[in-house]
């Protein structure tokens, strides 16, 4: 079809969408730990000055992939862009109760120890223990101090855990 038969309104690019892989929930802040926000930063980087050009030169093989990369990137951008940075607290009293960015060691009834670090949703790894500040488990842990114990609600009934650490270590 020739490009005369077309509306004005129909040659201009539409806006890109920025997908959100980890939405929040309406009203909820976009809280980050310092470190994850470097590691969000390196990832971007990382994607814009090494990946992309390979996957670019690739052309046809590499399209979908760019594709992929791309929306990554816009996500990132977004992302980094919208993060409110949380600092630990001060040494001293604020340090003895569950805040953002802590690390946070619990025993359940059966013995067992866990850890967990609460941190910003765009930073949670289920293989290190990290979790989203507002997963219903860093909500029940908010605000404990070590030998409180908590109730987590799940499926299976109530879960009592006692709060046997608080770390706010390094990232």
């Amino acid at each position: 079809m020739s490009r005369a038969f077309l509306r004005e309104s129909d040659l201009e690019e539409k806006p890109v969408q920025v997908k959100r892989v980890s939405p929040l929930p309406a009203g909820a802040r976009h809280l980050m730990t310092a470190g994850g926000r470097e590691r969000l930063s390196q990832e971007m980087t990382r994607l814009v000055e090494t990946e992309r050009p390979a996957l670019a030169a690739a052309k046809e093989e590499g399209k979908a992939r760019l594709e992929e990369t791309d929306e990554r990137i816009r996500y990132l951008e977004e992302s980094l862009r919208t993060a409110e940075i949380v600092a630990p607290p001060p040494p001293g009293e604020e340090r003895t109760r569950i805040r953002f960015g802590a690390t946070v060691a619990v025993r359940d009834a059966k013995g067992p120890v866990a850890r967990y670090r609460l941190v910003g949703v765009d930073e949670t790894d289920v293989d290190r223990g990290w979790i989203s500040y507002l997963s219903p488990l860093a909500r029940a842990l908010m605000n404990a101090r070590i030998g409180q114990k908590v109730t987590l609600q799940a499926r299976g009934g109530a879960n009592v855990l006692e709060v046997t650490a608080i770390d706010y270590g390094a990232d």
